[in-house]
């Protein structure tokens, strides 16, 4: 090839055009207002969107979803079942903020998780109990008033997550003393505590963005 051909303009490879960011789902399993657990979600979305990250923030007090009974499912899959399972179906990234009750997780998690891993034998697209988990990069927050910050509920989480067929990120953070941890605004004051939130967010994220780029 000759000096004169690779400065023509249309020999150049055109830049690959950039990649969207990976889109992040970020809840907590409490409904509970004053829950450190929604506001750790909360200062969890701030800092990845200031990150770039394309996130979305779910409450799951917003879903009318029951216990779960399979009687009732026989009646019909709730129509805000379907609406989270499609919420987690979209999202390769999720960010978990498990409170510890009696050294687990909460009830109103498993209770999500339940009905978003059922299948629903008559549509054919959710017939597929793991179609909303399989091949998710999960990452584990939790908090507590205890020096521990929930700890537990990410022991039991885990194994729970791999058995959907998630990724569960290696590092995740438990915030202690949760009482003191945030602002007025709901930031985290402790330069440390963002840190730490940052590095879970970070993993799951590049994670996520390598599973994704694999052929399928």
């Amino acid at each position: 090839m000759t000096s004169s051909s690779l400065s023509d303009p249309s020999n150049r490879v055109a830049p690959a055009p950039p990649k969207p960011p990976v889109k992040l789902l970020i809840f907590a399993g409490s409904t509970r207002q004053a829950s450190f657990n929604r506001k750790l979600a909360h200062a969890a979305a701030a800092l990845a969107t200031a990150g770039g990250a394309n996130v979305t923030l779910i409450e799951l007090a917003d879903f009318d979803i029951p216990i779960y009974n399979a009687d009732l499912e026989t009646q019909g899959t709730p129509p805000d079942v379907l609406k989270l399972k499609q919420l987690m179906f979209d999202h390769p990234a999720w960010l978990i903020c498990s409170p510890e009750y009696n050294g687990s997780y909460t009830a109103l998690l498993k209770n999500t998780i339940d009905w978003a891993s059922s299948p629903v034998k008559s549509d054919p697209a959710w017939q597929d109990g793991f179609k909303s988990f399989n091949g998710k990069v999960v990452g584990m927050l939790s908090a507590s008033p205890g020096a521990l910050g929930g700890l537990g509920s990410q022991s039991h989480l885990a194994p729970l997550l791999l058995n959907l067929h998630c990724w569960v990120a290696p590092t995740a953070f438990a915030l202690g003393r949760a009482g003191e941890a945030f602002g007025a605004g709901g930031q985290l004051v402790n330069e440390a505590h963002r840190n730490s939130v940052q590095a879970v967010i970070d993993q799951v994220l590049f994670a996520a963005s390598r599973l994704n780029a694999l052929p399928t």
